[in-house]
Parts: C-alpha cells; sequence; structure tokens
C-alpha cells in the first residue's frame, strides 16, 4: 500500500477570493419527485456538445442547450421496470460514430441506448448488484468502465456488447466501488475507489490484446475469454473514510470523501514493486457542509476547473490550473427555501448543470448566452421508448 510522506504539507485554498464570478439561474426543470443522480454532458461527440442527458428513477432524458438560455427536451427513455433507478450516465459511440448513452443503475443493468434510432443497442448483465458509476474511455469511446456494489469494476465494448475485463479478486476492493476514470492519456490506465475507502489504479497494458480481441469477435459475448484483473499497480489510502469519487487531471488524482475538501495528490509508484510507492498529497480544495456521500465532482472538458455541490444546494467552482487553489465561484443556486443537497454539478463548454436531490434541474449561466451554430440546431421532438431486458 502507497504511503503518505510524512513532513509535506498541502496547499490549502481559501474559501475568500477575489476572482469569484456571479452566476444566474436562466432556466429550470423538474423531471417528476424523484431524485437525480447524474446528468453528464457530451464531451465524446463534438457535433453534440450542447446535448447533456440526465437519469432520474427508471427514466434517462436527453436535452439540449439552445439559444436565450433554452433547454430543449430531445429523448427521453422508460425503463419497463418501476422500480429501477438509474444512479448514472456516460456518452459513448459505436466504432461508426453513432451516440450512444449509457446507463445503470439499482438493478444492476447497463443499457446502452442508440440516441440516432431512438432504440436500445444493448443490455449488459454481468454485475451482481447496483451500478454507482459507468465512465468512457475518451481515447476510444467504444470502450466504457463500470463501477459496482458488488465490489468489483467492468471493462465492456458497447459495440460488442462483451464484458472483456473484471477488476476484482485478490487486490480488488473489500466494499462497494462508487467511482471510477479513465486516465486521459494512457490509454491502458484506470482508477476507482469506494467503501474501503481506497483508491485503486489498474493496468489493462498485460491484457489488451484481450481488448483487441472483442473487436473483432462474432460468436456469442458469453463465450468470450473475460479475464479477471486481481492486483492494482497502486493502492493508496489518502481518505479515512468512503471515497465516492475520483478524476485523473493528468497523471495527478483528484478525490473526495467525507471530509468537507477534495485532494489532488500525485501517485508515484515503484515499477518494479506493484501495488507500492507514495501518495504525495498536493493541494486540498475545502468544500463545507460536504460531509455525506454520494455527492460527486466534476470537471471541464479542458480541466481547467472543478464544480462540486453540498448538502445545502451551494455550488463551488475551483480553479484546476493554480496553486495554491483559487475558488472561481460559491453561490447558492437552490430555487425553494428548503436546503436540498446537490448531488453534482457537471460542467460543458459554454454551460453549468446543476441537480438536486428534489428532481430539479437548473441552468446558470455567467455570461450572455451562447449563440449555437446552425448546424447544432435540432427539432424539439419527445420520444419514450421502453427499455426491455
Amino acid at each position: 500500500m502507497a504511503k503518505t510522506p510524512i513532513g509535506l504539507e498541502p496547499v490549502v485554498g481559501s474559501l475568500s477570493s477575489s476572482k469569484k464570478k456571479e452566476y444566474r439561474v436562466t432556466n429550470r426543470l423538474q423531471e417528476g419527485k424523484r431524485p437525480l443522480y447524474a446528468v453528464v454532458f457530451n464531451f465524446i461527440d463534438s457535433r453534440y456538445f450542447n446535448v447533456f442527458a440526465t437519469v432520474g428513477g427508471n427514466r434517462v432524458t436527453v436535452y439540449q442547450c439552445l439559444e436565450g438560455g433554452v433547454i430543449a427536451v430531445l429523448q427521453s427513455y422508460v425503463d419497463e421496470d418501476k422500480d429501477e433507478s438509474f444512479y448514472t450516465v456516460s456518452w459513448a459511440c459505436n466504432i461508426d460514430g453513432t451516440p450512444f448513452v449509457v446507463a445503470g443503475g439499482i438493478n444492476g443493468i447497463i443499457r446502452v441506448i442508440d440516441a440516432s434510432n431512438e432504440k436500445i443497442h444493448k443490455s449488459f448483465v454481468g454485475h451482481g448488484d447496483s451500478i454507482n458509476e459507468i465512465r468512457t474511455q475518451p481515447l476510444k469511446p467504444s470502450l466504457i468502465v463500470s463501477a459496482s456494489k458488488d465490489e468489483s469494476v467492468r471493462l465492456w465494448n458497447v459495440h460488442t456488447g462483451i464484458c472483456i475485463l473484471i477488476f476484482a479478486g485478490a487486490g480488488g476492493h473489500r466494499n462497494e466501488v462508487l467511482s471510477v476514470d479513465f486516465h486521459p492519456s494512457d490509454i491502458y490506465r484506470i482508477a476507482s475507489c469506494g467503501m474501503d475507502n481506497t483508491v485503486k489504479i489498474w493496468s489493462m497494458k498485460e491484457f489488451w490484446t484481450y481488448v483487441e480481441k472483442s473487436f473483432t469477435w462474432t460468436d456469442l459475448p458469453s463465450k468470450f475469454p473475460t479475464k479477471y484483473v486481481q492486483f492494482p499497480v497502486f493502492l493508496a489510502s489518502v481518505h479515512s473514510n468512503y471515497v465516492d469519487c475520483n478524476r485523473w487531471l493528468g497523471d495527478f488524482i483528484l478525490s473526495k470523501s467525507v471530509d468537507n475538501e477534495i485532494v489532488l495528490w500525485e501517485p508515484k509508484m515503484k515499477e518494479q514493486s506493484p501495488g507500492e510507492g507514495t501518495a504525495d498529497i498536493l493541494q486540498k480544495y475545502p468544500v463545507p457542509e460536504c460531509d455525506i456521500w454520494f455527492i460527486k465532482f466534476s470537471c471541464d472538458f479542458h480541466y481547467n476547473a472543478a464544480a462540486i455541490g453540498n448538502r445545502e444546494g451551494k455550488i463551488f467552482v475551483w480553479e484546476l490550473q493554480s496553486s495554491p487553489p483559487v475558488l472561481i465561484a460559491s453561490q447558492n443556486l437552490q430555487l425553494d427555501k428548503l436546503p436540498r443537497p446537490l448531488m453534482e454539478a457537471p460542467f460543458s463548454v459554454a454551460a453549468r448543470m446543476g441537480r438536486y436531490g428534489d428532481g430539479i434541474l437548473s441552468r446558470p449561466t455567467d455570461h450572455p448566452p451562447v449563440s449555437w451554430p446552425k448546424e447544432h440546431h435540432q427539432s424539439m421532438f419527445w420520444s419514450v421508448v421502453q427499455c426491455c431486458r
């Protein structure tokens, strides 16, 4: 296990900053009475840079940001199981560039929705419990990774429906896996974290031939020789409680627990001794009243800033490319008098979306409305598709 060096004090950001920006709410949508657990913009395909998806209850909804702060509903998918509760959603694409919306939740089933024809492309069954997060490989967006309550992380091919690798076993997580992320430039590496208070870094390099084989596999997906990856290349205990979100920042890692802060740290691995090394804590980004788990942060496309909400419905935006950390914004975007936890505050190129525990979606902006190129405009339509197993 990685050790934290003694005597190196991390740089802590100040909650009082002269660079703060003010935001104003330009739109508000209500999606029923169930909580919205995730909202994500399409960073995979630049044609749809102003399109985002949300999940809450048994529904997946796709929206588009238009001129004047208008948010248009494009598609909505309703699972046939009324007890399904989607916790996570991600954008991916087929090998021909077809946009996919990928969602998972309490049932442990991953739904891959073809947004171009409004149909279910595939449903992945494999996890033994609920799915807490799904992420897409930015360098190869036909690959997704899922983190589950069953203590495993799985790598999938959305084109063929194959489960390629399972990260679990002797060196795997010992409790629920809450978050997972692909390295932005090293295609072989992922980082995962969970209720065992650890962050683990895994390598797929040794198993990459199986990833390549998954794209040309013509037999049934169930017959694919799925491989177990039992040991991570790095293990760190930076936090003393549940770790519910981690993201790569170059070769550094941003992670958070229930300690009212996001931590930036550098994993220093020993190449000759997998699993060993040191974790140098570099900076801390305070987030007051963020002491409950499953409140996640998001980064913008260029990783210049990170946004996170707290249990009182307040958003904090931290500049990531500065030392000491600079707070860009801290604003309460709550639209009623009763506080609701802000579960995630994802970034887009031109908009920030906040999702609340009461199903409210808001769009704050700090600049005049963006004029989207005409080629990105689409006619508004509403479609409901039954997600069948």
